[in-house]
């Protein structure tokens, strides 16, 4: 049997906690071949985000077009774009995917930093949502792409079918910010309706980092 391939095209997290360094620490504990694709450097830590750079769209295609052409994956997901000239190029180039596409239409980092521009939004509804397989809001995700407030369970779903109406496959809304004492994540299977995936919350834990500067 092969080993299975995934492609992730988001931003680096140095501090390895979220993007691409999260994504391919998780295919790995899979034993998923991971590949990936920079759209957008941060500059952060567990503390916070400093400073985001996005790639140049071309940049963006030219990386997608050198895996895709030579280890081709089995599916890919899509993170953090930046803003609406990225979003348009990745939504143009996954028309030619032939394998499922999950996107998780991240909007802000963990820390309230914005990751793509005001104005992409649309564009991302209009090229990127109907492409795909999953999509995987969280709930501020869900409130700005279906247009209402989602707090809670009946509202995840409101929104989840909302969601599958614009052409998303199947809809997994992530309730880890919900104020519950379980996480409870809203999946929605157009054929199959709404399953409820719930699990105790862990607690976070921090690592002490001790940064120094060294003069000579």
């Amino acid at each position: 049997m092969r080993t299975p391939i995934a492609l992730s095209i988001a931003g680096s997290d140095p501090s390895g906690g979220a993007g691409l360094q999260a994504d391919l620490k998780t295919f790995h504990r899979l034993g998923v071949y991971g590949e990936a694709v920079v759209t957008l450097i941060t500059v952060q830590n567990t503390q916070g985000v400093t400073r985001v750079e996005v790639m140049a769209p071309d940049l963006v295609l030219e990386q997608i077009h050198a895996v895709c052409c030579d280890i081709p994956p089995h599916a890919a997901k899509i993170g953090a774009l930046g803003n609406r000239a990225v979003v348009e190029a990745v939504a143009a180039v996954a028309e030619t995917f032939t394998f499922p596409l999950v996107i998780d239409p991240v909007m802000i980092s963990k820390h309230g930093a914005p990751l793509i521009e005001e104005g992409a939004q649309p564009a991302m509804i209009a090229s990127l949502i109907p492409r795909a397989f999953l999509l995987t809001p969280n709930l501020e995700e869900a409130t700005v792409l279906a247009g209402f407030p989602v707090i809670n369970i009946p509202s995840m779903k409101k929104a989840a079918e909302k969601l599958a109406r614009m052409g998303a496959k199947n809809v997994l809304i992530k309730g880890g910010h919900l104020e519950s004492a379980d996480a409870v994540d809203v999946l929605f299977e157009p054929e199959h309706g709404f399953h409820e995936l719930s699990s105790p919350r862990i607690a976070p834990f921090r690592i002490s980092l001790r940064c120094s500067t060294t003069s000579s």
